[in-house]
């Protein structure tokens, strides 16, 4: 009998020990991996984030940057990370809703190894052209798409990323063919474009409004159902006579799979909180940089519909990232 008490106290302690560590949560700095390099889109948005997040929450988060694999390496690590809180993944949607899409082997699966956080922002794609071609809008280079038969080339940063699979999305959708030119980076691929050995291109509004403004390139559309408000001149894809769809990239915060519920909810709580800061909010607006800000199940929701999107895309293409 004493025994059975014994074992009874235990459990009890144990039911009431979970929310007991969440009430505390956090009571150490938190750990958030990137996997990507520094600099790119996703540090871009997550640095200063997370110091918004680190006063709100009381307990500094910082950058681990993993990169390597398309992320993939990144995202493993932080999956294979224990559940506790103290470690969460920095995620972009190409790594999420793509990767699935293009990888045979991949060494984590995301609805199984990983719990969605938040969406925290995304920044969407522009149709960009070489100022030399004969043409100023998206109906007039489908045209000339199709008198080229396939002979045009486009490029991406390489092979089963956004930039890709956006541009096939395009194609798809409007009949066209193009020769696919991939590149180790948006760097080189702004390089080749402005240089005409690529004529067209789908990048961020980070990467090509600078560019577009200073005249060595020329924008055909925002790929969004409204334009972008950096650049309120350009039109939408579908104003210009063009397909009307969606490509931007978003960038998020995952946990590993089984976090307590209660720990997403504060880790978004302080998302959100930070995410409402006029500060923050005016330094992603002048990067082209749109704020999210969804609970976990609306991000979770979104990861299903996109991954969904992409699977058509990438079989009607046949991508391969392997």
């Amino acid at each position: 009998m004493r025994r059975n008490l014994m074992l009874l106290v235990a459990l009890v302690g144990a039911a009431f020990a979970l929310p007991a560590a969440a009430d505390v949560y956090p009571s150490k700095p938190i750990r958030v991996i990137s996997p990507f390099a520094p600099g790119g889109g996703l540090d871009v948005v997550l640095r200063p984030l997370l110091q918004k997040m680190g006063e709100g929450l009381g307990q500094s988060l910082y950058l681990d940057n993993r990169s390597g694999a398309n992320g993939m390496i990144g995202i493993d690590a932080g999956a294979k990370s224990p559940p506790d809180g103290y470690t969460l993944i920095g995620v972009t949607s190409g790594a999420v809703t793509i990767n699935p899409n293009v990888y045979s082997k991949m060494p984590y699966d995301t609805a199984r190894d990983l719990v969605p956080v938040i969406n925290v922002a995304s920044a969407p794609f522009v149709m960009v052209v070489h100022p030399s071609l004969p043409l100023h809008n998206v109906k007039e280079f489908i045209a000339l798409a199709k008198a080229e038969k396939g002979e045009l080339a486009y490029g991406s940063p390489g092979i089963g990323g956004t930039n890709h699979l956006g541009a096939e999305y395009f194609l798809q959708l409007t009949g066209t063919r193009m020769v696919h030119v991939p590149y180790r980076g948006s760097q080189p691929l702004m390089t080749d474009l402005m240089g005409g050995q690529v004529k067209m291109a789908f990048d961020s509004v980070m990467a090509t409004v600078p560019l577009i403004h200073g005249g060595k390139l020329r924008a055909l559309g925002v790929a969004s159902n409204h334009r972008a408000a950096i650049a309120p001149e350009i039109p939408t894809l579908a104003e210009e006579g063009g397909p009307s769809f969606d490509l931007s990239s978003w960038y998020g915060i995952m946990a590993p799979a089984g976090t307590p519920p209660q720990i997403v909810a504060r880790i978004n709580t302080a998302a959100v909180q930070a995410l409402a800061d006029p500060q923050l909010r005016a330094t992603y607006a002048a990067m082209g940089i749109e704020v999210i800000g969804n609970t976990p199940a609306q991000f979770a929701t979104q990861i299903r519909e996109d991954t969904a999107r992409w699977a058509v895309v990438a079989k009607a293409a046949n991508v391969r990232a392997d």
